[in-house]
């Protein structure tokens, strides 16, 4: 069953109170027992728009869901997407006051930086010639759904469970880099605590943006020069609280870090 849209209006609303009273609710799949992917992505719109209305700009893209064991687990055969504003951009060394969330979680990952306008459909040797380099970042996620309790309707809707991220401060041209085999270390107080190498990204980096390009371009949306777009994490997120220290290494790209008040 389908939802109305005074009850796409309603989900909307409930996330977004949540995000501002700090406390959980229930699944929008609880909820709105018959809401669609579709219509999930509706809710995110609505939200983000009244982000973009009362000041926040986009700088990029974000996408979900791209190792197999996470589309498992949500039942899902794709990944997902969301918005990244100006005020989610954090910058290292400035401690990040975990206050502003409710259950946060963090992923390593590598973020392409466009050097062209693209619009889907297009293809990852495509994207490799417009992208204007990569570097390693880190993307908070957090959940306005109780206990991570989410479906794929949850998350797509909750704008992919996107918080704030951190990128790192050198840019590196993709040449003839083979992002696949491209290694992660992610610590955690000095402690390992993630290990991942880009073929875990829906096989490749370059493929989850040639996803993302397309899957936009089929609503007429595409990427802008200057966008940021976080290709996915290449290992399980690790759960963060105040004074936690969090680094990431990988291969060929360097480094990024960020830490938590």
């Amino acid at each position: 069953m389908s939802l109305s849209q005074e009850q796409i209006s309603q989900a909307a609303q409930s996330l977004s109170q949540a995000a501002k009273d700090l406390k959980p609710i229930a699944a929008l799949t609880e909820t709105f027992p018959g809401i669609t992917v579709e219509e999930a992505y509706q809710v995110q719109t609505i939200n983000i728009d009244a982000r973009l209305k009362a000041g926040a700009r986009v700088v990029g893209k974000k996408i979900g869901l791209t190792s197999p064991a996470m589309q498992q687990m949500l039942g899902v055969g794709e990944p997902d997407y969301g918005m990244l504003l100006d005020d989610m951009l954090l910058y290292q060394g400035v401690a990040f006051d975990t206050s502003t969330l409710l259950q946060p979680r963090i992923e390593g990952e590598i973020a392409f930086v466009m050097g062209q306008d693209l619009m889907g459909p297009v293809t990852p040797v495509e994207v490799a010639m417009a992208t204007a380099g990569v570097t390693p970042a880190l993307e908070i996620i957090d959940s306005r759904v109780k206990d991570w309790k989410i479906k794929i309707q949850d998350t797509v809707a909750d704008n992919a469970s996107a918080a704030a991220f951190v990128i790192g401060s050198t840019l590196i041209p993709l040449g003839s880099m083979d992002l696949r085999h491209v290694g992660f270390v992610l610590t955690k107080n000095g402690r390992l605590a993630g290990t991942g190498a880009g073929a875990a990204v829906l096989g490749s980096p370059l493929q989850s943006v040639a996803w993302l390009i397309n899957k936009m371009g089929a609503m007429g949306v595409g990427v802008k020069a200057g966008e940021i777009i976080l290709s996915g994490a290449a290992s399980a997120a690790v759960d963060v609280a105040p004074g936690d220290s969090i680094h990431l290494v990988v291969d060929r790209l360097g480094e990024v870090a960020c830490r938590f008040a």
